[in-house]
């Protein structure tokens, strides 16, 4: 017998174990539920970077407020503006929809209907898109 890593090992039992063969099995190369590695990292990329905190989702819902797909690309570009600017809080300006958002999280922090209120606290830049 023998010790290893604490652990009695008997050596004709170590002589014994086969060296595993390469498997036949199909070449299933990075698929996942019939997708390629490629179109799960390109489908990825299609997302949106921004997400929107519990609250701001909240608040989107109470006050009937509705982004579309291209009013959030327009978040996104806000949101690198901001960031090239060194902005930390920003208020993004989309349509009639003021968006207060954590630049460094990518992350809408509180959504308002921009008629509604005209005092906006806490934010060290604004971007209009």
């Amino acid at each position: 017998m023998t010790i290893i890593n604490n652990n009695l090992i008997n050596p004709n039992l170590v002589n014994k174990v086969k060296k595993s063969e390469p498997n036949n099995l199909p070449n299933i190369k990075n698929q996942v539920n019939n997708k390629t590695f490629k179109e799960i990292l390109d489908n990825k990329a299609e997302e949106s970077n921004v997400s929107f905190s519990k609250h701001a989702s909240m608040r989107l819902n109470s006050r009937n407020l509705q982004l579309s797909n291209s009013q959030i690309k327009r978040v996104e570009d806000g949101i690198k503006r901001a960031e090239e600017k060194g902005i930390k809080d920003s208020l993004v300006l989309v349509d009639n929809i003021a968006l207060l958002v954590n630049i460094k999280n990518k992350t809408v922090v509180t959504a308002i209907d921009n008629n509604s209120e005209k005092v906006y606290t806490n934010i060290d830049g604004a971007v209009v898109v």
